[in-house]
């Protein structure tokens, strides 16, 4: 009978210990630096700022309309990350254009247009090419002007997740389908830790 009694002890510590595991959580890169204040100019030609994204996780980007190669392969994947969190007001995708002379405001709204993408869950935003590229460099991202590269400019792909408090939690390459649904699954440990 004793035995059953420290059996049963033993049993009950280890569910007790099992229902008390903490949440699983995501890193904070960058030393825990936040991004900083920001203004641009949607595709809607309405001034963005960075506290359109207060209350929301957000997903960021760096591309451009006339990509030739990565861009298109991104926006496909970003497509799938809205799909999935449509309607969600605590999930929001912030597209950078990094050719700030032809992607304007008009441009970038019919981007979206021919992406299918209505309301504001998506912004695509335009900017000053300082603007940009220092933004670019707050998210670490390589992002550069270059004449050589296809469509003219050479940045990286990568889909940079960003919690409430304006931290980078994550890095995932907006090309690789493995990559994005790691990012998925991310946002959703990400938005659990706010519940």
């Amino acid at each position: 009978m004793r035995i059953y009694y420290f059996v049963f002890i033993a049993v009950s510590i280890l569910f007790g210990a099992a229902c008390h595991q903490e949440k699983k959580k995501l890193p904070i890169l960058g030393e825990g630096k936040t991004i900083p204040t920001f203004s641009f100019i949607n595709q809607d030609s309405v001034t963005l700022t960075n506290k359109d994204f207060d209350q929301s996780i957000y997903v960021a980007d760096f591309f451009f309309t006339s990509c030739p190669s990565i861009c298109p392969i991104m926006s496909k994947n970003l497509l799938k990350v809205l799909k999935k969190y449509q309607g969600n007001p605590e999930v929001k995708l912030l597209s950078h254009s990094i050719d700030t002379k032809y992607d304007t405001p008009w441009v970038l709204k019919r981007y979206a247009n021919k992406l299918g993408v209505t309301g504001n869950q998506w912004q695509f935003v335009h900017g000053s090419e300082a603007d940009i590229y220092n933004m670019a460099n707050q998210y670490m991202v390589y992002a550069k002007e270059n004449a050589d590269a296809p469509g003219g400019f050479e940045h990286q792909g990568w889909l940079i997740l960003v919690d409430k408090e304006k931290r980078i939690r994550g890095a995932y390459d907006g090309t690789d389908d493995e990559q994005v649904k790691k990012l998925m699954d991310d946002m959703d440990v990400l938005l659990e830790e706010y519940h």
